[in-house]
């Protein structure tokens, strides 16, 4: 028999910064605090207000410290159960899900850098820090290249340069940048308190869809970065493999929350109407069996949608495993990656090309269930398609498509540009 602990239990963990690891009790912990913030969603919407307070309480609950391994004093929870979490937190507010998602990520790359990083950098997320995200350039740097400089200086390293697309930095009290190296190849990640002398986050994000998240702009000017936040990056290793896998995870989980707030406001917005229209059948829209069987198609999406994320977490935590047991999971391994690693990039590759679609299904579909009042700007329907499409954009399916089918028809491995920047002409060689 499993022992889980009450939610009294781990909510006094959770003060004393020893969270459990299992499901059903972090479950006990955390509900009660997406139930809050799911019914201040559609106001926060509504008049966009961003989520600072929710976020400031789940920080403080312990929510960014999940992934932290037991040995490092943390949860050590598996991807499996921060995914099952995640899909509930996104169902509440896919925006708040979607911000964490920078400082999950960073988490997860931890586990790969060497002792030093860790010491400095585990303890700081135990205590609550959390990091934001700095690496896209808005334009102007060639693909493989970037404008934002990390420099050394005679009393250490310097940070210069601007982001876009900042997810999660306004709520975080570090954000991670990468950055070119001055007069070497390759690139860094420089991670800097964004109150730090020279930090400018704007809050200037006006997509149409997941508007809190915070995805603005972040200006570095001359910014000192200390030395245990230099982390290296090379493409093709271990990290790298996984850290880009468990990224486009993230995103897909959020969709699968999207999903299931489809299935929650259409069977709400039905179980309450009376009105019925002059064309159907005359009973009331709950018992209308087109009605029932337009709620069962939203439904079996949101199912769906939300098995392919839980599954494509078992093989992350399965790649994760077999890269641990291999020593690949060691800064500087330069081993044989394991097929099991490379096989949760396939994973998440094959939900990349699936996921967005059962969502964004879920969130049109909500329409065929009431008619025009569903349009009303007051009820807010419109934002889990909306929330879905701005995800999905994250990623185009034919890219993941075309690498699925190259996989499948001649044994290819995914590999990406891992990078993102002005495309070189036909028949030139793009740097990586």
């Amino acid at each position: 028999m499993t022992v889980t602990a009450s939610p009294a239990e781990a909510a006094a963990s959770s003060r004393t910064g020893a969270l459990p690891g299992d499901f059903d009790s972090l479950a006990a912990l955390f509900r009660p605090l997406f139930a809050d913030i799911a019914e201040g969603a559609l106001e926060r919407e509504l008049h966009r207000r961003l989520p600072f307070a929710e976020v400031r309480r789940l920080d403080e609950a312990g929510f960014g410290t999940l992934r932290v391994p037991a040995e490092h004093g943390g949860p050590g929870a598996s991807v499996e159960t921060l995914t099952r979490l995640l899909v509930e937190l996104a169902e509440a507010d896919s925006n708040i899900a979607h911000l964490y998602r920078s400082h999950l990520g960073f988490v997860e790359s931890l586990r790969f850098q060497p002792a030093e990083i860790q010491r400095a950098w585990y303890p700081r997320v135990l205590a609550g820090a959390t990091v934001g995200n700095a690496s896209t350039e808005k334009g102007g740097n060639a693909l493989g290249r970037l404008n934002t400089v990390l420099t050394r200086t005679g009393s250490g390293w310097v940070l210069e340069g601007q982001k876009f697309y900042s997810t999660g930095t306004i709520f975080s009290g570090y954000t991670r940048v990468s950055a070119a190296l001055d007069g070497e190849d390759g690139r860094c990640f420089a991670v800097v308190a964004t109150d730090a002398p020279g930090v400018t986050v704007a809050d200037d994000w006006d997509g149409f869809g997941q508007k809190l998240t915070g995805t603005g702009t972040t200006t570095f000017a001359q910014v000192p970065v200390e030395e245990t936040a230099v982390l290296d990056r090379v493409v093709g290793t271990p990290e790298a493999i996984h850290e880009a896998a468990f990224f486009q995870h993230i995103l897909l989980t959020v969709l699968a929350g999207i999903a299931r707030a489809a299935r929650r406001d259409a069977a709400a917005t039905i179980a309450g109407r009376a009105r019925t229209f002059s064309t159907g059948s005359g009973l009331p829209f709950r018992e209308d069996p087109l009605i029932q069987e337009a709620t069962g198609r939203i439904a079996a999406k949101a199912y769906a949608a939300e098995a392919l994320v839980l599954q494509t977490a078992c093989a992350l935590d399965a790649g994760i495993a077999a890269a641990r047991a291999a020593g690949a999971d060691a800064a500087g391994f330069a081993g044989e990656v394991p097929e099991a690693l490379h096989f949760s990039e396939i994973a998440v590759e094959h939900a990349q090309v699936t996921v967005p679609e059962l969502a964004l299904g879920a969130a049109q579909d909500l329409f065929l269930t009431v008619g025009a009042s569903a349009t009303s700007r007051g009820r807010g329907l419109d934002r889990h398609w909306r929330n879905a499409q701005t995800v999905a954009t994250h990623n185009p399916i034919a890219f993941r498509a075309r690498a699925l089918g190259d996989y499948w028809i001649n044994g290819t491995l995914p590999e990406g540009l891992n990078a993102i920047g002005d495309a070189v002409r036909s028949g030139a060689n793009a740097p990586r």
